[in-house]
């Protein structure tokens, strides 16, 4: 879902950039704006959930919290990439960048814990 409302977000944002009237591409805009922030949270729930499945009581604390301080520095660069991309009027640049890192978190997922035969299944 984040890869597809990330390619959504990048394409219609080209296209009204691109447009007389920008204001047409509002809606699905919007709409795909919804659902990329929608998965993302439940992609950080479901994150967290795991850590706790995959590591033992003595090591989920502090991978937790490592975890943790790499998520806040994605709420801090997220917004500065995107913001820098805006300012030179690229933003779909930007919105390229995440989805292929989404799309590289997704084989990482199911290299991990999805294929066959894994030592943690995640549910």
């Amino acid at each position: 879902m984040m890869v597809a409302s990330a390619l959504g977000v990048a394409y219609y944002m080209q296209l009204a950039y691109q447009s007389a009237t920008p204001e047409q591409y509002f809606v699905p805009f919007f709409l795909l704006f919804l659902v990329l922030f929608t998965a993302t949270g439940i992609g950080n729930g479901s994150t967290f959930r795991t850590i706790a499945i995959v590591f033992d009581k003595e090591q989920a604390g502090p991978v937790l919290g490592w975890t943790s301080a790499v998520a806040a520095y994605g709420a801090f660069i997220i917004p500065k990439v995107l913001g820098e991309q805006i300012k030179a009027t690229t933003p779909e640049i930007a919105l390229y960048g995440f989805a292929a890192f989404y799309l590289v978190c997704v084989i990482l997922n199911w290299w991990f814990y999805l294929r066959p035969g894994v030592k943690f299944r995640n549910p």
